[in-house]
C-alpha cells in the first residue's frame, strides 16, 4: 500500500537493503545509546504480519514506522516512529500514523497502542491532541534505568490506545492536519513541564520531582476511573474525563 503527497511517498519497506537502511536510520535519529531494531528482526516480523514502513523523497528515507502483531489479532503494537531531524516540521510523523491506520484497518486491525514518555510535550501533542489516542494505563519505570537522553529519572510510560474505527477517529482522518477538538466533559487537568528534555539536561532534581508529581496525579486519576481524553497544547495539560469505554 502506497500513499503519496507533496513528493513524499509512504510505503512498506520492500527489501533487506531497505531494512538495513532503516536500522542505520534509527541510529541517526536516536544515537548509539538506543540500540536499533535490527534488520533480521524487522524482516521476520514483517513476514509474520507486522508493519515496517517509511516516508521517502527522491529515494531518501525521511521517516520510519515499525509495528508488530500482538496476542490479539485486532491490536497492533506500534513500536517505533521516527522522523529525521532535518525533515521535521513537514508533518511526517502524523502522515505515517494515518498511513498506519489505513494499513491496519485494511487487515481487520482496529486498535494500535504504544508507550511514550508522558512528560514530553511533543509526544503528548502528537499522540493525544493530534491523533486522538486515549490513555488509561500508567507504567512506572517501564524500561528500568536508561542511558543517553533518558538518563537520570525513572522510565515511566503512558500506554496510548488509538481506537482506529471509532467515529471520532474517522472524522479526524478527513483532515489529519486540523487541530483536534478538546473533550467537552473535562473533570481534571494534569500539567506537564514546558521543556522536560531541558530539565533532564540542566536540572535533574526538578526533572525527578516533576516525574513523581505527574506519576502520582495520573495514577490517582486512573484509579478513580478517569482517562486521558485530550491534551491542551497551549497550556501543556492532559485533559481527563470519566471513562466511557462503551463509546469506543
Amino acid at each position: 500500500m502506497n500513499a503519496q503527497e507533496n513528493g513524499v511517498t509512504l510505503r512498506e519497506l520492500t527489501s533487506v537493503a531497505e531494512l538495513k537502511q532503516a536500522e542505520s536510520f534509527q541510529r541517526e535519529v536516536w544515537g548509539e545509546d538506543d540500540p536499533p531494531d535490527n534488520s533480521d528482526i524487522m524482516l521476520a516480523i514483517q513476514h509474520e504480519g507486522g508493519l515496517v514502513a517509511g516516508a521517502f523523497k527522491d529515494g531518501r528515507m525521511l521517516g520510519f514506522l515499525f509495528g508488530f502483531p500482538t496476542s490479539d489479532p485486532t491490536i497492533q503494537h506500534s513500536h517505533r516512529l521516527a522522523v529525521h531531524p532535518d525533515s521535521r516540521g513537514m508533518g511526517l510523523g502524523v502522515k505515517l500514523k494515518w498511513y498506519q491506520r489505513d494499513w491496519c484497518l485494511a487487515r481487520g486491525i482496529t486498535m494500535a497502542r504504544w508507550t511514550y514518555d508522558p512528560l514530553r510535550r511533543i509526544n503528548a501533542g502528537l499522540n493525544i491532541a493530534r491523533l486522538g489516542a486515549i490513555a488509561r494505563r500508567y507504567h512506572e519505570d517501564y524500561y528500568g534505568e536508561m542511558v543517553g537522553i533518558n538518563a537520570g529519572v525513572p522510565s515511566d510510560r503512558l500506554l496510548a490506545e488509538w481506537h482506529l474505527d471509532t467515529a471520532e477517529i474517522a472524522q479526524r482522518a478527513v483532515d489529519p492536519q486540523a487541530p483536534a477538538p478538546q473533550p467537552d466533559n473535562i473533570v481534571a487537568r494534569v500539567a506537564i513541564p514546558a521543556d522536560f528534555p531541558a530539565l533532564l539536561a540542566n536540572d535533574l532534581e526538578t526533572a525527578l520531582a516533576e516525574r513523581l508529581r505527574v506519576r502520582s496525579e495520573l495514577v490517582t486519576a486512573f484509579a478513580g476511573g478517569l482517562i486521558v481524553a485530550g491534551f491542551d497544547t497551549a497550556r501543556g495539560e492532559y485533559l481527563l474525563c470519566h471513562s466511557r469505554m462503551s463509546d469506543l
